[in-house]
């Protein structure tokens, strides 16, 4: 195994474990090592981590459902008109300038960090420290 196969496979674990533990999506790790640390385009990165996606969200998942945290039912509709979803912001997004898409990615990498840090502060402030 080359050495760049290895750091690939240690993004992917990262990836994975935050995903698992955090419940976010992969893409918000992958897409970022991949462009900055690799040099990857931007739409390639995010091709890749979507090709990611389903191994590591249905591990996640399974291991989730079993703790009984699967609200299975809106997780159907959510999965299957997701994939309607999906096709369409797959065809926007090579349908946009490079430039264009790594600035609307990061515009929503900025907005989530913005609104987790705002969720973090409420819970903080609540008597009990749970929100």
């Amino acid at each position: 195994m080359a050495a760049s196969d290895l750091l690939i496979a240690l993004v992917g674990f990262v990836a994975g474990l935050a995903g698992g533990a955090l419940g976010i999506g992969g893409g918000i790790v992958l897409v970022p090592a991949l462009t900055l640390a690799f040099g990857v385009p931007q739409a390639t990165a995010q091709g890749t981590s979507l090709a990611t996606i389903v191994p590591t969200s249905v591990s996640g998942a399974i291991a989730q459902d079993r703790a009984g945290y699967v609200m299975r039912r809106a997780a159907g509709w959510m999965a299957a008109v997701g994939v309607v979803g999906a096709v369409v912001g797959a065809l926007l997004a090579l349908s946009l300038p490079t430039e264009v898409l790594a600035r609307v990615f990061g515009a929503f990498l900025l907005l989530s960090s913005w609104r987790l840090w705002r969720a973090g502060d409420a819970a903080a402030s609540s008597p009990r420290g749970d929100g």
